[in-house]
């Protein structure tokens, strides 16, 4: 015997059952449901631990990297993924330059954002000194996608450029202008008879470039769960295969011409199983077209990292979320990934923080080896459960929304905008509650920050809402931490308006452990909105604490101690203090029910705790200060 089974002898195994009777006496009797299984908003439940067992009868399971169904990836023997770094301009010139320089320092691809390309003259200009071989391009943007196909063509034969060489994509996507806009950009009739003009051109002179977009990351943006965005994103691409198959283009001429464009959040292992998951019923669903070629089957992912998570403040936290996201996307087995600046929500972007986005993936290739190993998720028990789920209930809404009609119908009905608001709202509500924390914005915020002079220094990152009527209701895009963010720009206009900046005074006194936790909270808390905290080690008698707050001129009083000593401290502190001055906001930090009516007859006018609906609470506070009218 060996000594490795000598050693694994004495370690006989333990059974799923003597598992669960083990946590079950650790729980003490707690419920089992609500303590350790998750339950997600995608409408499966994660359990605690998985097992070897739980592996039995996922059937992709022995699948390999680079074979049917490509829940492994697309690749047999790496994970190469393109380093693409999308521009935003105005000018061609810079544009350009900015392209140039991204390319010197390690950008795989371009994807240029800009509308107004529409002369020769212009693309030569954006196209100026790139190397159309080595550097793929993607046009993200266009008023006219057939014009700028055809100005591109033209471009590569007046140069001499081999358009076999050539490689990229137009992000040309209908039902997204749909979604985004609430009607087509011009009629659904011409956007098909463009669609089949451009799939028809680039079969024909541009063999390796992609002619139809699906931007399931608009979904993501505008709150939705990333079941629904894959379901969503399956739907919509589905209504494309039978639009054109009907028109008589050939599914093998239709499905590599499409790429998937997908967002990563920081649900870390989520979003890796998410992308396995996407390929697995992307296969599935081309397969019911019975293409002739197997490479027909394969699903074209980029992925950009998720804008709907991203702040203003303490903004460079958005680096530490993206390197998570870029890392799922790469792990996951996309083909190309794009990094946003982390300065993206408030203002253009520069070469510092276009860089920084840019050398996020070039660390994770170059220094931390992720293009050498494929699928390393593969065997996980918990990231193969998690793929079957995500599977699971992404193709049951994606049948669901099938069965109304398929994406477009549904869309006009209003089901899709009434799905993802129900998940939105769900989500907002955990942010203001502060169930799920936005670091720097909702929780922990850095309180010499101010966030009004970087909008003002670099332009809002939002347009202006013209509030037209449309034919359909269109995706709102918002951030999570817009409403958190907009009260504490609120507050630091009104300081700019010459008012002075709203004092919170920490009455900390009593036991010594609970004072500082309830005063750390109550900063925390009021640091959200950008309020000045004075903060103190702790009173000795209640008429010093009274004196301090008399001298402190702040509009706001937090009483700090244990539960055991509000019934003596606070019903006191409160009184002197509304006696002297009425207008004062005198906040208790905690709910000691058995007192609550007598505090709030002594004057405390409101109590904070960890289940106070943080955004409500100081939208209130806001309105009593005059801040908000």
């Amino acid at each position: 015997m060996s000594q490795n089974n000598k050693l694994f002898t004495e370690f006989p195994p333990v059974n799923t059952e003597q598992w669960e009777a083990a946590i079950n006496e650790d729980l003490k009797g707690a419920d089992y449901d609500k303590k350790l299984v998750w339950h997600t908003l995608e409408g499966f439940n994660i359990k605690p631990y998985y097992r070897a067992e739980d592996l039995k009868d996922i059937a992709f399971i022995n699948s390999f990297p680079g074979n049917y169904p490509f829940v492994r990836g697309n690749e047999t023997d790496n994970n190469h993924w393109e380093i693409r770094q999308d521009i935003d301009a105005t000018d061609a010139v810079e544009a350009n330059r900015i392209a140039l320089d991204a390319i010197s320092r390690g950008a795989e691809g371009i994807g240029f954002r800009m509308k107004e390309i529409t002369t020769p003259e212009a693309l030569q200009t954006l196209l100026s000194g790139i190397n159309l071989t080595q550097t793929k391009i993607h046009f993200i943007s266009s008023r006219s996608y057939p014009a700028l196909l055809d100005l591109f063509i033209n471009y590569l034969a007046k140069n001499s450029i081999d358009p076999e060489k050539v490689q990229g994509s137009l992000n040309f996507d209908p039902i997204n202008f749909l979604a985004l806009h609430g009607k087509y950009y011009t009629t659904k009739e011409n956007n098909l008879v463009e669609m089949v003009y451009v799939l028809n051109s680039i079969e024909k002179e541009l063999p390796h470039f992609k002619a139809i977009a699906i931007n399931g990351h608009t979904f993501a943006n505008a709150g939705s769960s990333l079941v629904q965005e894959l379901a969503f994103s399956l739907s919509s691409a589905t209504d494309y295969l039978a639009e054109m198959t009907a028109k008589g283009i050939a599914i093998d001429n239709i499905v590599p011409k499409i790429q998937f464009s997908l967002s990563v959040g920081s649900n870390y292992f989520m979003e890796i199983a998410k992308f396995r998951a996407a390929r697995l019923l992307w296969a599935k669903i081309v397969e019911q077209f019975k293409p002739k070629q197997s490479q027909s089957l394969k699903m074209f992912i980029h992925a950009t990292t998720l804008h709907w998570n991203k702040t203003l403040y303490d903004a460079h936290v958005n680096l530490l979320r993206s390197t998570t996201e870029a890392m799922s996307a790469i792990i996951g087995g996309v083909d190309s990934l794009n990094v946003l600046p982390f300065d993206v929500c408030y203002k253009d972007s520069d070469d510092i923080s276009r860089r920084l986005a840019r050398n996020q993936q070039i660390i994770l290739k170059e220094e931390s080896y992720l293009d050498k190993i494929v699928d390393p998720a593969a065997g996980s028990y918990y990231l193969e459960n998690l793929t079957q789920n995500i599977a699971s209930a992404a193709w049951t809404l994606f049948k669901l929304v099938e069965e109304k009609g398929g994406f477009t119908e549904t869309f006009k009905t209003g089901f899709i905008q009434d799905e993802i608001e129900k998940i939105r709202k769900k989500k907002d509500e955990e942010i203001a509650n502060r169930r799920a924390p936005i670091l720097g914005t909702n929780q922990y915020p850095n309180q010499n920050e101010e966030g009004l002079k970087k909008i003002q220094m670099e332009g809002d990152e939002t347009e202006t809402d013209t509030q037209e009527l449309t034919p359909y209701r269109k995706l709102e895009i918002y951030r999570a931490a817009d409403a958190f963010e907009d009260l504490r720009l609120l507050t630091e206009m009104s300081v700019e308006a010459g008012n002075p900046r709203p004092k919170v005074f920490l009455f900390t006194m009593g036991n010594l452990a609970m004072r500082k936790a309830r005063a750390g909270f109550a900063s925390n808390l009021f640091g959200v909105a950008g309020y000045q905290i004075i903060d103190n080690p702790g009173f000795e008698t209640i008429d010093d604490g009274l004196d301090a707050v008399q001298k402190s001129g702040a509009e706001i009083v937090v009483i700090c101690s244990s539960d055991e000593e509000y019934p003596e401290l606070a019903s006191a502190i409160a009184k002197s203090i509304k006696e002297t001055d009425p207008d004062k906001i005198i906040i208790l930090a905690g709910y000691p029910k058995e007192i609550i009516d007598s505090l709030k007859a002594a004057g405390v006018d409101d109590f904070i705790h960890i289940r106070t609906n943080a955004l409500e609470f100081l939208k209130q506070i806001q309105e009593k200060l005059g801040i908000i009218e």
